[in-house]
């Protein structure tokens, strides 16, 4: 099984599966029929580790869910009552927004990802720290009261990616925090393709 939104290393995987296992990989798409409905326009257009997570919320969590991924970019992904996967938002991850302060201001330093002992800042690293944790948490509660609205009644939030555990506790929105959803959406597809008969 193979879930990337990297398409040059989706080849590079797509061979060494080929090569050294002897077998084609696998690889999710929109286009793919996945077991939950997917209304993104146009389908095919929707990051496979988006819908994938939702797969595995959905199969874990049930529905009507919301999937915070603290990645690279941070994403909001809503799943309705009927399981359709409708769509979300997406947001600069916060060590991207992090990086390119280093990296597009002439004295801001790089700082570590920590909760600062206050919101505002008495050196820049503390306000940097305050920026970004706070800010991000500014963020989730606000997207996820929104997509709550539009939603309904009875919406978990479920966070997964490499900072979940940093933001998703102060925000206080979160239901549970799954690290390797991801990977769980991945093993759940894998079943549904060998009770199908297609492995």
């Amino acid at each position: 099984m193979l879930c990337s939104v990297v398409p040059p290393l989706t080849t590079v995987f797509a061979e060494l599966a080929q090569k050294f296992f002897g077998t084609d990989a696998f690889i999710v798409t929109g286009a793919l029929d996945l077991g939950i409905r997917n209304a993104y326009q146009p389908p095919e257009a929707v990051g496979a580790d988006r819908l994938v997570n939702a797969v595995a919320a959905r199969h874990l969590y049930g529905v009507p869910c919301i999937v915070v991924d603290f990645g690279t970019a941070t994403t909001f992904d809503a799943i309705d009552a009927d399981g359709t996967y409708l769509g979300g938002a997406i947001a600069p991850g916060i060590t991207t927004a992090a990086e390119a302060l280093f990296q597009r201001t002439a004295q801001l330093p790089r700082v570590a990802l920590t909760q600062p002992p206050c919101a505002i800042g008495r050196t820049t690293t503390e306000s940097i720290q305050s920026g970004l944790l706070f800010g991000y948490v500014g963020l989730v509660k606000e997207l996820v009261a929104r997509f709550r609205a539009e939603l309904g009644e009875g919406v978990k939030v479920i966070a997964t990616g490499g900072l979940a555990s940093l933001i998703a506790p102060l925000a206080g929105v979160v239901d549970a925090i799954n690290p390797d959803l991801t990977l769980l959406g991945l093993g759940i597809l894998w079943a549904q393709r060998n009770k199908q008969g297609k492995a």
